[in-house]
Order: structure tokens, then C-alpha cells, then sequence
């Protein structure tokens, strides 16, 4: 399928979405044509509400990674569900990276987000063994900086830990005299 450019995008949902199981799921969409075109998708649900055909470009040789894992709220605590503010990120996402444009005319076109998407080319599927897991491809997201230096942060770090330490010798200690006292001492 990868060989034959059939795969058009990969997205990878949030466990806890379905009733029947707790497992993450991953959404296949498949293409037998990725040439640019206006085309009538055969799924109107994937088109943005108005649209009955789009211009789109040539994908060919490109897959389109989503890692949606970490979106989705919790309604209760073994069930998740995606808002639609939610599906319209996806949606967009997807719409933007097949047409270069979410919209076709107004938005911007599409680009990369570290930790969410990634347009890869059938030479980066080669070289990850065909494995279409889209979290191999769009890495992982920007870790925001906090503004506190590194050695403020390690110094506050060490001494919370050693506080810990302290307080739990004290605690064995208490725990040792009560089982002492319960006639289980050494």
C-alpha cells in the first residue's frame, strides 16, 4: 500500500474513545489517485461544509502524519471524547495539507507542526520500515521555556529532595519504634 502511494493519511486518535475498548485508534485515509486535480471527494464529510469539489495538489510520493493523541476531553474518567473544535483542527489539517490551503483561498497553506503533523515523503516511510505510526514522524512537540534558569531550578530540586529525604528517615524511624512496640522489632 506505502509502495503503491495508496496512503494518503494516518491519524492517530486518543485511547478512551470507545466504549469497547480503552486503546488508541488510528484512522487510515486512502487515495488511488494523489495527482493534483479538482476533484468530487468520494466522502463529503471530509470536505468543509459548502464544498462539493476542492482543488487539489499533487501528493504524490507524501503521506500525511496527525498525532491527535494528546486532544479530546474527558467526560468521565474511562471515556474521552473529541469536541468539535477537536475534528475541525483534524479536518483543517488535513483539507489544508491536500489543497496547500485550508480554505482554498484565504488561509494559510499548510506547514509542519513539531508534536502534531508532518507531510513525509515515501523515502521517510522507507527509511522507518513502512511503519505508519504517526508519532515516529511528527516527533515530539516544543517544550516551552518556563523562564527559570537551569541552575535556580536544580538548586530549588536538590533542596526539595533532600527535605523528602530528611522527612522520610524520620518516618522510618517512627515506623520502626511502632513495630517495635507491637513487639516485631529487630
Amino acid at each position: 500500500m506505502v509502495e503503491n502511494d495508496l496512503v494518503d493519511c494516518m491519524i492517530a486518535l486518543p485511547g478512551q474513545l470507545f466504549f469497547t475498548t480503552q486503546i488508541p485508534v488510528c484512522i487510515w485515509i486512502l487515495s488511488k489517485s494523489k495527482r493534483g486535480s479538482a476533484q468530487s471527494p468520494s466522502s463529503p464529510a471530509l470536505l468543509p461544509e459548502g464544498e462539493g469539489s476542492q482543488k487539489l495538489r499533487d501528493r504524490s510520493g507524501e503521506t500525511l502524519f496527525i498525532d491527535a493523541r494528546k486532544i479530546g476531553s474527558m467526560i468521565n474518567r474511562t471515556q474521552k471524547e473529541l469536541l468539535p473544535e477537536d475534528i475541525a483542527k483534524i479536518a483543517e489539517t488535513y483539507h489544508s495539507w491536500r489543497s496547500g490551503r485550508a480554505d482554498g483561498h484565504t488561509s494559510p497553506s499548510y506547514e509542519d507542526e513539531a508534536g502534531y503533523s508532518k507531510s513525509a515523503t515515501l523515502d521517510d516511510m522507507r527509511k522507518h520500515d513502512y511503519v505508519l505510526t504517526p508519532g515516529r514522524y511528527v516527533g515530539a512537540a516544543p517544550l516551552e521555556d518556563d523562564g527559570i534558569p537551569f541552575e535556580t531550578k536544580m538548586t530549588e530540586l536538590s533542596q526539595t529532595l533532600y527535605a523528602q529525604m530528611a522527612e522520610s528517615e524520620k518516618l522510618d524511624e517512627v515506623i520502626r519504634k511502632n513495630l517495635k512496640g507491637l513487639g516485631y522489632g529487630e
